[in-house]
């Protein structure tokens, strides 16, 4: 189902996300132990020199994580994390124009991060835990809402489906309507399958090729796959090697519709995005 006019511009705090083309959300991890970047910007000053390298190469957003959510992740508590994230939030509200994404779950993070200019909350739990859809709702921001099972500390053990498809597509329409009850407008709510989340190669693989059979949800798209394990897997590439799978999967990403790719490598996805787009402008 294709977005409505009216949706194309998502309002974010003091800021609007145009979404009628794909954007670049940049990674910016604050944790010691992320799979790819642990620890390069963990320094309040650190993370706003990325962070401002990443608003020149093209994001549209800047997505602040204080808590790792690798697989084996153990989870940290509420005041490690808003003691991550809140100097590196407020750092780049004053110094950056761009929408501030939070990557968190816990409450008082989301609270305090809206009070310091955040303009989006990306909960891989999709607000689950105790006190995050109030929290989420209070706010007034928008919400990414990401399907995974169980925890990052155990949720690679053994993942079991019937039907991927079926059950990532009912799991976000239960959370979308959970959101309404919350006083969650669907129209704030955006959506991301979870590619590396409970899932194993094959499962990834199958619900990025029917990617499109979440637009039935009719809300915008987001898609994180750079630098996953599951590029590793299909070609044979460490951490460092993955740029090249990573591309490809957010070229493909686009033609499948997705709004918004979570990325690593700003500068190289936002290059893909306009040679896509100067293609699809000629005559």
């Amino acid at each position: 189902m294709p977005l409505s006019l009216d949706s194309n511009r998502l309002p974010c705090g003091s800021r609007f996300l145009d979404l009628a083309r794909p954007q670049v959300m940049g990674i910016l991890n604050v944790t010691p132990d992320s799979f790819s970047d642990g620890g390069r910007f963990s320094q309040r000053d650190a993370a706003l020199r990325h962070a401002a390298e990443m608003v020149r190469a093209g994001a549209a957003l800047i997505d602040v994580g204080g808590e790792s959510t690798r697989p084996g992740a153990q989870a940290v508590s509420p005041a490690q994390e808003l003691e991550r994230v809140a100097p590196v939030v407020e750092a780049i509200a004053a110094e950056l124009d761009v929408i501030i994404s939070v990557d968190t779950s816990t409450p008082a993070v989301m609270r305090e991060a809206a009070r310091l200019g955040a303009g989006l909350i990306n909960d891989v739990r999709s607000l689950q835990r105790e006190g995050a859809l109030e929290a989420a709702a209070g706010s007034g921001l928008p919400v990414c809402l990401m399907h995974m099972r169980g925890e990052p500390s155990t949720m690679q053990q053994d993942p079991c489906y019937a039907d991927i498809l079926v059950e990532v597509r009912d799991f976000l329409s239960a959370r979308l309507a959970a959101c309404e009850a919350a006083g969650i407008a669907a129209e704030r709510v955006i959506l991301d399958p979870g590619f590396g989340f409970a899932k194993t190669l094959e499962h990834n693989l199958r619900l990025f090729k029917h990617l499109m059979s979440l637009h039935e949800l009719g809300r915008p798209l987001l898609v994180g796959a750079s630098r996953k394990s599951m590029i590793g897997r299909v070609l044979g590439h460490e951490v460092g090697g993955r740029l090249y799978g990573s591309l490809g999967l957010a070229a493909l990403a686009v033609t499948k519709g997705a709004h918004i790719l979570r990325v690593h490598d700003v500068a190289e996805t936002v290059d893909v995005l306009r040679m896509i787009a100067a293609v699809e402008a000629a005559e």
